[in-house]
C-alpha cells in the first residue's frame, strides 16, 4: 500500500516554552512538523527528536525570509494544514525607554509576521477547504499599561489581524483563533527570576498546546475565534 503522507503543521517560533509544546502536540497526533525559527541550532535537537519533523530559519519580519521558508517547507513536507503562530517579541520600557527601532521591530514580528505567514498558507487551505490558523497572543492586545509602550500596540495589531482574518477565511473552511495568555509562562527563566511563586501561578506550555490542538480539532460549527488561557489565581 502506498505510505500515506502526514498532514503539515507550521509552528512559528520555536522555543523552549509554548513553542517545544505545541510542536510536540502536533508531532504526537500524527503531523509532520516544520519548526521555524531564527536559527536552526535551537531546534536541531527537537527536529531529530520527533518523526517527520524538519527545522527551518526564518525571520517573520522579513517577507523573503518567509517566503524562502514556506517554499522549501512546501517541498520537503507539502502544503500547510495548521499554522501555530508563537512568534513574539517585544521591549518592554515606557515612551522615553523604547526606540523607535524597537517599535517596528514588534510590530515586524508579532503583527507583519503573522500578515506574511498568512499569505504564504492560505491559498492552499482555501483551494482544499480547509485549515487552522492558531496564534498565541497576550493580554497586551487587549490594554496599554504603562510599560507595553512598544509591546502592546503590535499585540493589538496582531489581534485584529486575526480577527480580520478569522472572517475572510471561515466561510472557506479555515479557523483562524487566537489564545490570550494571561500570565507568566512556566520557563527555567520565570521560574528562576520568580522563585517564590507556586507551581500554579505559571501558565504551563503543555496546556496552551492542549488549548491549540481543541480549537484545530473542533467542529465548524461551534468554532471559537479567542480563548484565554490564565492560572486561576491571576487576577483579572
Amino acid at each position: 500500500m502506498p505510505e500515506v503522507k502526514r498532514k503539515v503543521c507550521v509552528v512559528v517560533g520555536v522555543g523552549p516554552g509554548n513553542g517545544t509544546a505545541l510542536a510536540r502536540r502536533f508531532s504526537s497526533e500524527g503531523y509532520a512538523v516544520a519548526l521555524l525559527s531564527r536559527s536552526r541550532r535551537s531546534t536541531a535537537a527537537l527536529a531529530s527528536e520527533l518523526p517527520d519533523a524538519r527545522s527551518f530559519e526564518c525571520d517573520v519580519g522579513d517577507a523573503a525570509s518567509v517566503a524562502s521558508a514556506f517554499a522549501d517547507i512546501r517541498k520537503e513536507l507539502g502544503d500547510v494544514e495548521v499554522v501555530a503562530f508563537n512568534a513574539g517579541t517585544g521591549v518592554f520600557g515606557s515612551l522615553l525607554d523604547v526606540t523607535a527601532a524597537d517599535f517596528e521591530a514588534s510590530w515586524r514580528v508579532n503583527a507583519l509576521g503573522l500578515f506574511l505567514v498568512a499569505k504564504e498558507v492560505v491559498p492552499a487551505m482555501t483551494a482544499r477547504g480547509s485549515g487552522a490558523i492558531i496564534v498565541i497572543g497576550a493580554t497586551a492586545s487587549r490594554r496599554g499599561s504603562a510599560r507595553t509602550t512598544a509591546f502592546a500596540p503590535a499585540k493589538g495589531a496582531q489581534r485584529l489581524l486575526c480577527e480580520s482574518l478569522a472572517r475572510q477565511l471561515g466561510p472557506s473552511g479555515i479557523h483562524v483563533a487566537l489564545i490570550i495568555l494571561d500570565g507568566v509562562v512556566d520557563l527555567q527563566t520565570t521560574r528562576e527570576r520568580m522563585k517564590d511563586k507556586p507551581d500554579d501561578f505559571f501558565v504551563k506550555p503543555s496546556a496552551v498546546a492542549d488549548l491549540a490542538s481543541s480549537l484545530v480539532r473542533q467542529d465548524k460549527s461551534a468554532w471559537t475565534f479567542e480563548a484565554e488561557a490564565r492560572p486561576f489565581g491571576e487576577t483579572w
